[in-house]
């Protein structure tokens, strides 16, 4: 088996999602031995934002510089990592109501016609059906269903549709909110969320 370990955290040592998705991939790793893992850490290796040359050269038309050549070879190779796994695990901090900016670069380069879905006389149509994604969430405040300011979350919302999109149904979220509201409040959604993974894993 395949995991792909991805995290877009931009806070480093003091971030809440990196510290959960590690707790994930360690208790996938004891679930199944011989695990292979491969990571990406998005805010230090950034997959490059979509441009009109990048739409040019899915069309066909030949990149007109070397830069460009070597940002779609990893694009190609982001795509191709993301299909051969068979669970992803994803660490998504929520960011002024949605997902951190490097985390969509590379959701854009997982979106791609005849790879992750296909249009048909049906309609859409996920090809990447078979994965278990897992996400670690982390917000600042309170977003979950019947708060307040629920109809802002535009981070987990978006992640299990595009992901839904793409065909996958096993979409699984370990969350800790309110990670802004001091520390007491900090720790306790954290050991919330690693009480959620052992369960996960269990």
């Amino acid at each position: 088996m395949k995991l792909l370990h991805i995290d877009s955290s931009i806070l480093g040592a003091g971030s809440v999602s990196r510290g959960l998705t590690a707790s994930i991939v360690a208790a996938q790793q004891a679930q199944h031995p011989g695990l292979e893992v491969s990571y990406r850490d998005l805010a230090a290796q950034p997959v490059g934002h979509l441009s009109g040359a990048h739409l040019a050269a899915g069309q066909g038309v030949a990149p007109d510089n070397v830069a460009l050549s070597t940002d779609i070879a990893d694009g190609a190779a982001v795509l191709d990592a993301f299909l051969a796994a068979d669970i992803v695990v994803v660490g998504a901090p929520m960011y002024n109501f949605s997902i951190p900016t490097q985390l969509k670069a590379w959701v854009d380069r997982l979106a791609v016609a005849g790879r992750t879905f296909r249009y048909s006389a049906s309609g859409v149509e996920g090809l990447a059906g078979g994965k278990t994604v897992i996400i670690a969430s982390s917000r600042g405040g309170f977003y979950g269903e019947g708060t307040p300011i629920a109809a802002l979350d535009h981070q987990e919302t978006y992640l299990r549709g595009v992901f839904g999109f793409f065909g996958i149904t096993d979409i699984r979220f370990i969350r800790a909110e309110g990670v802004a509201m001091g520390e007491a409040q900090r720790g306790k959604a954290v050991l919330g969320a690693q009480a959620d993974i052992e369960r996960l894993a269990a």
